[in-house]
C-alpha cells in the first residue's frame, strides 16, 4: 500500500474500490456524468485540489475524457495532475459485456498498472519523497459518534447541517464525510469542525 499526498478523483465506486487497494489517500468519485449537475461535488474537488493537489484518473474511453475535461475546465491547472490508464481491451469481471468502446476502465487495471500511471502523473509518494507519513491518527467513526454526527438520534439532521455549512454535497454519508475531514483538513482543523458541529 502506497501513501500519496494528492487526492485522486475517479468516475465511480468500483474504480474507487480497486484504487483503494493500491493507495492510501483521499479518493473522490464523480458519479460518472452526475458531476455535471452537482456544483457542490465540483466545489469539493476544487477544495481538495487546493489543499493537497488532485490527480484525475478516469477511464480511457470517450466518457472518461469528457469528465476529465470538465474537471480541467473548473479546477486551476496548478493544482491538477492527470493520470492516464492504457488502452487495454476486454471486460471487467462484474460486467456481462464490455463497454461501448471495448476498453477496460480503472476498475479493470492491475495494481502494477495503477502504480505506474500514478508515478508517471507525478504523484507524491510520501515515503519515497522524503516526506513523513501522516503520523497523527485520523479521525474515526467514534469521533463522529461523539460529536453527534453518526449513530444517534438526530445525527442525520446534524450531519446535514454540517455538510451545508462546509458546502459539501448533501447526500454524503458519514463515511464520506469522515474521508473528507481526514483528507482535506489537518487533525486540529477537523477537530475544531466537529467541536462546532
Amino acid at each position: 500500500m502506497f501513501h500519496i499526498q494528492e487526492a485522486i478523483v475517479v468516475e465511480g465506486r468500483y474504480d474507487k474500490n480497486t484504487l483503494s487497494q493500491v493507495v492510501d489517500t483521499l479518493i473522490l468519485e464523480t458519479g460518472g456524468f452526475q458531476i455535471f449537475k452537482d456544483p457542490e461535488k465540483m466545489a469539493l474537488l476544487e477544495r481538495a485540489a487546493r489543499r493537497r493537489g488532485l490527480i484525475v484518473l478516469t477511464d480511457s474511453d470517450g466518457a472518461g475524457f469528457v469528465i476529465r475535461n470538465r474537471i480541467r475546465g473548473t479546477v486551476p491547472a496548478q493544482f491538477l495532475k492527470h493520470a492516464y490508464i492504457p488502452d487495454i481491451y476486454g471486460k471487467e469481471r462484474r460486467k456481462r459485456q464490455p463497454g461501448r468502446e471495448g476498453k477496460l476502465g480503472v476498475e479493470g487495471m492491475s495494481p502494477q498498472v495503477l502504480e505506474s500511471v500514478l508515478r508517471r502523473a507525478g504523484a507524491t509518494f510520501l515515503e519515497e519523497d522524503g516526506l513523513p507519513e501522516r503520523s497523527v491518527p485520523p479521525l474515526t467513526k467514534a469521533d463522529l459518534f461523539a460529536a453527534g454526527l453518526s449513530g444517534g438520534p438526530g445525527s442525520g439532521e446534524k450531519r446535514q447541517a454540517l455538510l451545508k455549512r462546509l458546502e459539501l454535497p448533501e447526500h454524503m454519508s458519514a463515511n464520506a464525510l469522515l474521508a473528507v475531514l481526514n483528507g482535506c483538513y489537518s487533525r486540529g482543523e477537523a477537530e475544531e469542525i466537529l467541536k462546532n458541529a
